[in-house]
């Protein structure tokens, strides 16, 4: 990998239902979605246009579009690239739970996690650790009862994306 003095950082924001988002790329792929709330952190790069992530997010929040088709670069971890893949694989308007995602990872990439509760936690950590959220739906994940749980752009904000995906309403701007 190249590091930032020798890579294109770019940004640009998004105005969307859920706020105005903050998106930056790296290269030509999404590296982090913003919200509002959570201004991003570090190198950003020069404001630019990125109008392929700017198309796909407008197709989704106008319900024409169920899977993003955009280069991606995630750095982390092998459980946090574990697990972000396995989040683009839950399908539209589908929901898991923690525990479920949980056993769908290899139990080798929990060395300290030994009990089915650890992993559950242990994914929930790295759902919430999403650097892409949207684009890898985190949202999807919900708790064991049903319940929503943890979302760093708020649950107001899970809610309004689970309804979209499953039909109950059509995405307005949050108050």
């Amino acid at each position: 990998w190249r590091s930032a003095v020798e890579s294109e950082m770019s940004w640009n924001t998004y105005e969307s239902p859920l706020g105005t988002l903050t998106l930056v790329a790296e290269d030509g792929a999404l590296t982090r979605i913003c919200f509002p709330e959570e201004p991003p952190r570090g190198e950003v790069g020069t404001r630019r246009d990125l109008p392929a992530v700017a198309a796909q997010l407008d197709e989704y929040f106008g319900g024409d579009r169920q899977a993003f088709d955009l280069p991606l670069e995630l750095r982390g971890t092998p459980l946090q690239l574990a697990v972000w893949a396995r989040l683009r694989a839950i399908p539209y308007g589908e929901t898991i739970s923690y525990g479920e995602l949980a056993t769908a990872i290899d139990p080798a990439l929990f060395p300290a996690a030994t009990e089915p509760h650890q992993r559950a936690r242990a994914v929930g950590t790295e759902v919430g650790r999403t650097p892409t959220p949207i684009v890898v739906p985190c949202h999807r994940v919900i708790g064991a009862d049903g319940s929503l749980t943890g979302y760093g752009g708020g649950l107001n904000r899970k809610r309004a994306l689970l309804d979209l995906e499953q039909g109950v309403a059509q995405l307005l701007p949050l108050a």
